[in-house]
């Protein structure tokens, strides 16, 4: 797997925080090559605070309509997953914000999963604000604003935990997004 910051194979995207619980290294995703989905998004004017920047909580949406966009580029649309009787319920986000992002702004999302369980999936995001031109926010490259770690659990149709479904593991490998 390779992480967005490089082209250099890893296990692991390293871990967001410089302190806290170390985390358990991941099991190897058999037969999965893992790529990285990209979508874009703008802020608009009623996600900003009184500060004039997006408000913190608006960045949980975000990477939501992400991981829906996501999904559905692997197959699994809302309807698709109605269809079969299964739901995907986030039970963990951890955010880390690094920038602002103020009106107007465009951003990259990337999202890619660093792991399946046995009835959960652990997604990796990155938001990266495409540059800033012209005035005193000039910028020259890309600007990561924030990072997410979300672990979901796999739903059935009686409502309980599922195992993962093996053409969820297959089909997220053929993601055809691709990071530069």
């Amino acid at each position: 797997m390779t992480s967005p910051e490089s082209s250099t194979p890893s296990r692991i995207w390293p871990s967001f925080r410089a302190s806290g619980p170390k985390r358990q290294e991941p099991r190897a995703l058999e037969g999965v090559t893992l790529r990285v989905a990209e979508t874009e998004i703008e802020a608009r004017a009623y996600e900003l605070d009184s500060f004039g920047h997006v408000n913190h909580a608006v960045y949980l949406n975000y990477f939501e309509q992400a991981r829906f966009e996501v999904l559905a580029r692997a197959g699994f649309t809302y309807e698709e997953l109605f269809r079969r009787g299964w739901a995907i319920h986030v039970i963990r986000v951890e955010v880390d914000y690094h920038r602002e992002v103020l009106l107007g702004d465009r951003l990259r999302i990337q999202t890619w999963i660093e792991e399946f369980g046995r009835v959960t999936m652990t997604l990796r995001q990155a938001a990266r604000r495409e540059p800033r031109t012209g005035g005193p926010l000039g910028e020259a490259q890309e600007t990561l604003v924030a990072e997410a770690r979300v672990e979901a659990v796999w739903i059935g149709e009686n409502g309980r935990p599922m195992r993962v479904p093996s053409e969820v593991r297959e089909d997220f490998g053929k993601l055809e997004a691709w990071i530069d």
